[in-house]
C-alpha cells in the first residue's frame, strides 16, 4: 500500500470492520497507548491490551466513574486493567460527565469515534470510526488527554486542533457554527435530537430551502440507534461521542471530529443515502438479540 493511501483519513462504518478497527490501533503501538473509555466488556480488545503491556507498551486508560447500571462493572474493569499492569485514572470532574471514546497509539495515527467497546456495539449498533494520522489531532488528543488526567477544571489551549469538536467547552459554538454555514443541505443521524436552539436553526434552514433530514431510531436499516452523524452540504462531516442534546452540547465531555477528507465524506453521504431509502443493512434477529443489552450510550 502506498504511503500516501496509508496516512489519509479512513472512515469505518460496517459492522464487521470494527473491531479489527480498534485492534489494528492497539496493535499497532510500540510506545504509548492512550485510551479514552466508556463501556468496555469485549474479551478480544483487552486481549489485545494485555499483549501490548507484554510488549512493554505504556497503557493509560482514562475511564468514566459512572455509567447507567454500570457502576460496579466499571470499578471491576479497573481493577483488571490496573492487574495486567495498564495505568487507569477515573474521571473526576463532579459534574460533569465522561462519555469521550478516543484511542491515540505513540504520536498516531489516532481513532475517534462513537461505539462503546461491547457486544452490542461491535455486532448491531449504527456507529461511526474514523482512523486519523492528522498531527493536529494527535497533538490534540493528547493535550485533552492529560488534562483531564491531571486537572479536569482546566482549560484547553487555543492551539487544540479545530478539527476536534470538545464538550463542553465549544461543542455547542462549533456545532451551530457548522450548521448555520450550511448552503444546500443538512444530514442528520441522530435518535437523541431534542436541543431547542438546534431546532430552531434546523427550521431557520429549512426555511430558506435548505434539504435538512434527520433519521432517528426507526430509519437506520435495522441497526440499533447509537452513534450520530452531521454531513453538511455533503463537503463537510462530524461525528464522535456527543448528541444534539443540552445535556451533552454542554455539561459532557465529549469528542468528536470534522471530516472534510472526500472520500470519507463520499462513503458517509452513501450510507446516509441508503438509510434513507429504507435498505436494511443487517438482518433484524440479529439486532433483535442485542435489544436487551442495556447500558449502551
Amino acid at each position: 500500500m502506498a504511503a500516501s493511501s496509508r496516512r489519509a483519513d479512513h472512515v469505518v462504518l460496517a459492522v464487521e470492520q470494527r473491531r479489527d478497527a480498534v485492534l489494528g490501533i492497539i496493535n499497532g503501538a510500540r510506545e504509548r497507548l492512550l485510551i479514552s473509555v466508556f463501556r468496555c466488556t469485549d474479551v478480544p480488545v483487552l486481549d489485545a491490551i494485555a499483549e501490548a503491556l507484554s510488549r512493554k507498551v505504556e497503557v493509560r486508560l482514562l475511564m468514566t466513574p459512572r455509567a447507567r447500571g454500570w457502576e460496579k462493572r466499571l470499578k471491576e474493569l479497573g481493577a483488571y486493567l490496573e492487574s495486567m499492569g495498564a495505568r487507569v485514572h477515573s474521571y473526576s470532574d463532579p459534574v460533569v460527565k465522561y462519555h469521550a471514546k478516543y484511542f491515540l497509539a505513540d504520536r498516531g495515527p489516532a481513532l475517534i469515534g462513537s461505539m462503546n467497546l461491547t457486544a452490542k456495539c461491535f455486532g448491531a449498533t449504527c456507529d461511526f470510526l474514523l482512523r486519523t494520522y492528522d498531527k493536529g489531532i494527535a497533538s490534540g488528543l493528547e493535550e485533552l488527554f492529560e488534562t483531564d488526567w491531571l486537572a479536569p477544571h482546566s482549560t484547553l489551549s487555543a492551539k487544540v486542533s479545530r478539527r476536534l469538536i470538545v464538550g463542553p467547552e465549544r461543542a455547542r459554538a462549533q456545532l451551530t457554527e457548522l450548521l448555520q454555514g450550511a448552503r444546500r443541505s443538512i444530514h442528520i443521524i441522530d435518535h437523541k435530537l431534542d436541543d431547542p436552539a438546534i431546532k430552531t436553526l434546523l427550521a431557520q434552514k429549512r426555511a430558506k430551502r435548505v434539504d435538512v433530514k434527520v433519521l432517528g431510531a426507526n430509519q437506520l436499516g435495522g441497526l440499533l440507534p447509537h452513534g450520530k452523524l452531521i454531513i453538511v452540504d455533503g463537503k463537510v462531516a462530524a461525528f464522535g461521542s456527543l448528541a444534539l442534546t443540552g445535556m451533552s452540547l454542554d455539561f459532557r465531555r465529549e469528542v468528536a471530529v470534522i471530516v472534510e477528507d472526500a472520500q470519507c465524506v463520499r462513503k458517509l453521504k452513501d450510507f446516509f443515502r441508503i438509510l434513507a431509502s429504507g435498505r436494511e443493512l443487517i438482518d433484524p434477529k440479529k439486532s433483535a438479540a442485542f435489544v436487551r443489552e442495556k447500558g449502551d450510550e
